[in-house]
């Protein structure tokens, strides 16, 4: 007869990508992760796939997450598997990121940073606005 662990550990031996995604804390709910899959934000071996699609341990998925102006692309590889949601440190240990992923987040997270320095900390003051005014307006 059969014990209820071995039950659980063949019932992980694959796991629902959209499941997976929420309990490795990608996503905050299933159905944003479910979106994700959809919208194509979420690949598998470098092509896009359903939310059912079963993942299990040593697949490569590649994940976009972000804003259009702050857009993240993460390769990570499947190191365990659950259909829990723990706290974050669990969920790290649920996956790791490629190096290629890491210095290429790196770099673009780097290139970010300098493309906001042209920006100034604050808005200018009225006496700032009027200086900025009066010398425009001796250049024409």
């Amino acid at each position: 007869m059969k014990s209820n662990t071995d039950d659980k550990n063949q019932a992980l031996a694959k796991i629902r990508l959209d499941k997976w995604l929420w309990a490795a804390r990608f996503y905050r709910t299933r159905t944003l992760a479910k979106e994700a899959i959809e919208s194509g934000r979420v690949h598998y071996g470098g092509s896009r796939v359903k939310t059912s699609k079963e993942i299990s341990v040593g697949d490569e998925l590649t994940i976009r997450q972000g804003s259009a102006t702050a857009m993240t692309e993460k390769t990570v590889i499947v190191e365990a598997l659950t259909a829990q949601r723990g706290n974050a440190a669990a969920a790290q240990v649920l996956y790791s990121e490629t190096e290629e992923s890491e210095v290429r987040r790196a770099y673009y997270a780097e290139q970010r940073k300098l493309a906001n320095l042209a920006r100034p900390d604050n808005k200018p003051n009225k006496k700032e606005r009027r200086d900025i005014q009066r010398f425009k307006s001796k250049q024409e």
